[in-house]
This record gives C-alpha cells, sequence and structure tokens, in this order.
C-alpha cells in the first residue's frame, strides 16, 4: 500500500466512525476507543493533497487553543 492509498484509506475509516456516532443505537464507547486510535494513526498527508506554502498551523487562534 503506498502512502496516498494508507492515508485515503485512515481519512475515510474516520469518516465512517463519525458518521456511525451520530446513528441511532451507536456506542459511545466504540466511537471513544477507536477514534484516537484511529487519529492516531492518520499518517503525514502525501504531497499534493494542500496547495504548495499551506501552512496548517497558520490562521487564528481558537478560544482554548495552544498560543
Amino acid at each position: 500500500m503506498d502512502i496516498r492509498e494508507d492515508f485515503n484509506r485512515t481519512v475515510q475509516l474516520l469518516s465512517a466512525l463519525a458518521l456511525y456516532a451520530h446513528t441511532l443505537g451507536a456506542d459511545p464507547d466504540f466511537v471513544d476507543a477507536i477514534g484516537p486510535s484511529l487519529a492516531a494513526s492518520l499518517p503525514e498527508p502525501p504531497p499534493g493533497v494542500f496547495p504548495p506554502g499551506y501552512d496548517p498551523t497558520d490562521g487564528p487562534q481558537y478560544p482554548g487553543g495552544q498560543y
């Protein structure tokens, strides 16, 4: 599996988990256990995902965020 496929598959799994979390009868303990693990396994985005010069740390400071 190449890096782009790994990244896309992990994003799809996170998306599916987010949808599941909002369905009737979803198990919140399952979501709480799996969500952080999936997020931690998300690899660095492959080249070309963001436009040239994009800095994900550049932007407004949100309340409660790190300064």
